[in-house]
């Protein structure tokens, strides 16, 4: 049973993936700033989100609009960390690997997330 946020396992990965995320952005040169604090407000955002909707369970619809917002920003950090890979081609401290790595585990992440989703559509 279900009793708080932290029982969702979605939630607990989102959480666990901010800290890869982190230790990567502060590879990336000052002059991609602007990329640099994309992807750690768009990782950053995951959890609150799912966090904000299980606040407002009661609503079935209200529940799947906060999951579905947070696969938005799954899906928006792997395609930061698709430019952090490019960005990898002329930035020796990051290493193409790690951006694969951390895509393979937010696909999984947005894959948990459309479950989430799916379950609460029966609801």
């Amino acid at each position: 049973m279900i009793v708080d946020v932290t029982d969702l396992l979605v939630y607990r990965n989102a959480l666990k993936l901010t800290r890869p995320v982190y230790r990567l952005a502060n590879l990336i040169p000052k002059s991609h700033y602007k990329l640099k604090m994309q992807i750690i407000s768009s990782a950053e955002s995951i959890a609150p989100l799912i966090a904000e909707g299980y606040g407002k369970k009661k609503s079935a619809k209200e529940f799947r609009r906060f999951l579905e917002m947070a696969m938005g920003s799954s899906d928006e950090t792997i395609t930061h960390l698709r430019q952090i890979k490019i960005l990898s081609e002329t930035c020796r401290n990051i290493k193409p690997e790690t951006c694969d790595a951390l895509i393979d585990r937010y696909k999984i992440l947005s894959k948990q997330l459309q479950n989430l989703i799916k379950k609460w559509q029966t609801f």
